[in-house]
């Protein structure tokens, strides 16, 4: 009896050092931290959800930005080939004119070069003359 009483007394101490530790129902805490560890887990879910549908909707966005961005590059690219039409255009239409306007230079050119030849002509024939009358005079 002295024997059992020495091992019951240890077996008791472990009991109550366990019933301490684990309270009187380790149901119950169990029960507690499943409903705990289930509510962090639907928040957790909850979060990674918005996480989700805000990347979605990043997403959409980048989408309409790239949209944007490739429509409004079209009509730059459109107003600028539009731009470099006209520029070629009115550089065509300056060489024409500048063209013209050489052509009439040259013609005119042309015409007092002949006007001043004509002109040197006569002045040539005046002096000549007026040579061929001083030595006929002379010789007189």
């Amino acid at each position: 009896m002295s024997e059992e009483k020495n091992i019951s007394k240890p077996m008791q101490l472990w009991n109550s050092a366990l019933k301490a530790v684990k309270g009187d129902s380790t149901q119950q805490l169990v029960e507690q931290f499943t409903s705990e560890m289930t509510l962090v887990a639907e928040g957790l879910c909850e979060d990674q959800a918005r996480l989700r549908q805000s990347v979605e909707e990043l997403r959409r966005e980048d989408d309409r930005h790239a949209q944007r961005l490739a429509s409004e590059v079209q009509a730059m690219e459109a107003t600028l080939r539009e731009n470099q039409r006209e520029n070629d255009r009115r550089l065509e239409d300056m060489q024409h004119r500048l063209a013209a306007m050489e052509g009439k230079m040259n013609s005119r050119r042309r015409k007092d070069r002949g006007w001043l030849g004509q002109v040197t002509l006569l002045v040539s024939i005046v002096c000549g003359t007026w040579l061929l009358v001083t030595i006929l005079n002379l010789l007189r």
